[in-house]
């Protein structure tokens, strides 16, 4: 019998396909939750754009939809099927996009379907990036110089504030999709144009770049009840400016003092309390 006796029917939102910033992991984690669910008695409805992968096999689900991961079609298939709960947190940026904007249109609410696992509010505080870098100092967490600008005059006014080269980094989108490193005036105006382009809410980060620090990651869960761990630690073969996707990751760390770890680990913890996220967290 499900564990709750309000969740009956569960729409799971897929990855589609592997692409950097979103990869494998997904579709492993996506597939396992599918099982699980479906253990526990409750009728699972899957939509994925990915036909290659194992999680749209018919076994996974008891209804499998190979659609386009696009808003519409996302809420047809909640017309048609009626789950009453929808879990987005296993299908990277793109299911838990899908969830703010039908979370934020009143989509849910008025279906009367639940959001499972990370909620609205903390995709929202982890995603938006004001909403993040103001977290972040609340927790007495260390910032690098930035602003978040949603026109071009202030990202030229901020870049020439805080001095070349800044990095772009749009909100809510995929694998650093729109950002970059700009040396001058001439590349920020590019970027910063294509990266507002490409956010959902037409967003960015202009930030101080540190490309060439050690880039260090930690794997991280929390439950509804508060409880926290870490998984692992993880070090980049490669510096702060390769993104990750190019890159080689070391598990665990190997060239940190244990003073060093203790300190990031306990960061990576009051983070994800901070954000109150549900479920794993890198």
């Amino acid at each position: 019998m499900p564990l709750r006796s309000d969740i009956k029917k569960v729409l799971v939102i897929g990855s589609g396909p592997i692409v950097i910033g979103q990869a494998a992991e997904f579709d492993y984690a996506g597939t396992q939750a599918c099982r699980a669910l479906k253990a526990e008695g409750l009728e699972v409805v899957l939509i994925n754009s990915n036909p290659a992968t194992i999680m749209t096999d018919k076994h996974m689900a008891d209804k499998i939809y190979i659609e386009p991961l696009t808003l519409d079609v996302v809420k047809r298939v909640i017309e048609i099927e009626k789950p009453d709960s929808v879990v987005s947190n296993l299908g990277g940026q793109t299911a838990l996009t899908l969830s703010m904007q039908l979370a934020e249109s009143g989509f849910l609410a008025e279906h009367g379907v639940k959001l499972l696992g990370s909620n609205p509010e903390t995709i929202h505080k982890a995603e938006d990036r004001q909403a993040f870098k103001d977290t972040m100092e609340a927790i007495g967490q260390p910032c690098i110089p930035s602003k978040v600008v949603e026109d071009i005059d202030d990202a030229m006014a901020f870049a020439e504030e805080i001095g070349y080269p800044v990095i772009v980094r749009p909100a809510f989108t995929l694998g650093g999709t729109g950002g970059g490193i700009a040396e001058n005036r001439d590349e920020l105006h590019e970027i910063a144009t294509n990266g507002l382009r490409l956010s959902p809410i037409t967003q960015i980060l202009v930030e101080k770049c540190i490309a060439g620090w050690k880039e260090i990651e930690f794997e991280v869960i929390r439950d509804s009840k508060n409880n926290v761990i870490t998984v692992c630690s993880m070090e980049n073969f490669d510096p702060v400016g390769v993104h990750t996707g190019d890159s080689i990751v070391v598990a665990p760390c190997v060239t940190l003092a244990d003073k060093e770890y203790q300190m990031l680990r306990t960061a990576a913890l009051d983070i994800i309390q901070a954000l109150k996220v549900e479920g794993g967290c890198n």
